[in-house]
């Protein structure tokens, strides 16, 4: 009897094998073998923060670094016990606060250090709406009405013509993006482990007018970090380095996840760098786009950039919620924007304090609801507010 029920889960287990190999050879979607093997067959059901070795990369260079200026408080408090608890639930890799323009903490776990390389995530989509600002700034893009098909011809025709760069960067361009996290088969999982960005992206249609409705979807930051690399001319990792890395003087040469070999960078995801890199962005923007003294995007456009884009939420209310890839929230009467990446990394800014909290970490978000401050976010706000004051 034993020896007939080990044949048959045997047997079983052999069959389903073969269909899901039928499954994924039929429908063309290799990547989910590389998905599966840096996962599941790692010991992990999802992408690791430190992974970005199993992908190709293109480097973001560096020149002139120089570290924050660290302020007379620096690291004189302690993050409350009860808050380095959640912390440590979220498994927290360094916390950075800045206040001032000048460095009031930092504090890493478990083997990071201020030279780090951690995953963004979908930080970058933040990186690409700045790089949006920067080509603006520069010429490159006549404005943030330009059409996609400027740049993409398959975007020339149809509905997908009357897509615009400004849709993209506030993710109203009404295209039906799979943003399933759990299906191997959405648009995520294929961006991330896939070896062809456009393709993935181009075989999703419209589904709504362009302009009326936030959803968040990454596929449209994919497209956006397209279009700029085409407009410039160059590389998305070169021109993040001319335009960003260099002129805001990071300290570390950074990484970008590419979806091949000489390919396309990832523009809804996978720049790789530390905390206090990611930092800078935030500065920036709560000095209205100037580094010490250079202007590096205009200040209309910053401005434009962290209030509500003029849009219905999926609720059909008025967006609150996102401006120019920057998600905004209140806190205690403080109004924030931040940008966020799913395994909980964040660069939180808060004009009102002059304030801007990096954190990085390993386990994903917890869920809410689109208006609402994520916990690890208010655990953060509360964490500098108590220790600086």
């Amino acid at each position: 009897m034993m020896k007939r029920i080990f044949k048959f889960i045997l047997y079983s287990i052999i069959i389903l094998i073969v269909l899901v190999n039928l499954i994924i050879l039929c429908s063309g979607r290799l990547y989910i073998y590389k998905a599966l093997r840096t996962t599941y067959f790692s010991g992990r059901s999802g992408p690791s923060a430190t992974e970005y070795q199993i992908f190709e990369n293109r480097k973001i260079e560096t020149s002139d670094p120089s570290p924050l200026a660290k302020s007379k408080y620096y690291n004189s408090a302690k993050v409350p016990s009860e808050i380095e608890t959640i912390l440590n639930t979220f498994d927290a890799t360094a916390l950075v606060i800045i206040k001032n323009d000048t460095l009031l903490h930092e504090q890493y776990w478990d083997g990071f250090s201020d030279t780090s390389h951690t995953n963004s995530f979908s930080v970058a989509k933040t990186y690409c709406s700045i790089l949006l600002g920067c080509a603006l700034k520069d010429g490159y893009i006549k404005s943030l009405d330009q059409p996609v098909g400027d740049f993409i011809p398959e975007f020339k025709v149809g509905e997908k013509a009357k897509i615009t760069l400004r849709n993209l960067a506030t993710m109203t361009s009404g295209i039906g993006f799979d943003e399933s996290y759990v299906s191997p088969f959405a648009y995520p999982a294929e961006g991330y482990y896939g070896e062809d960005l456009l393709e993935a992206t181009l075989r999703y249609d419209v589904k709504e007018a362009p302009g009326q409705t936030f959803r968040y979807l990454s596929g449209n930051s994919a497209l956006l970090g397209i279009c700029i690399s085409k407009a410039v001319g160059k590389t998305l990792s070169q021109y993040l380095s001319e335009r960003l890395w260099k002129d805001l003087e990071c300290q570390q040469a950074a990484w970008w996840s590419l979806d091949k070999k000489d390919g396309q960078e990832k523009g809804f995801c996978c720049i790789n760098s530390n905390a206090t890199d990611f930092a800078r962005i935030g500065m920036l923007y709560l000095n209205y786009g100037k580094w010490k003294g250079k202007q590096i995007v205009d200040s209309e456009y910053v401005v434009n950039s962290i209030v509500p884009f003029n849009c219905k939420e999926e609720d059909g209310t008025p967006n609150k919620t996102y401006g120019y890839s920057w998600w905004l929230t209140e806190h205690k009467g403080n109004k924030i924007f931040y940008a966020r990446g799913i395994l909980g990394q964040y660069v939180i800014c808060v004009p009102s304090k002059k304030l801007v909290i990096v954190k990085l970490g390993r386990v994903r978000r917890p869920k809410t609801t689109s208006n609402q401050c994520p916990q690890d976010v208010s655990m953060c706000l509360d964490a500098a507010l108590q220790m600086y004051p």
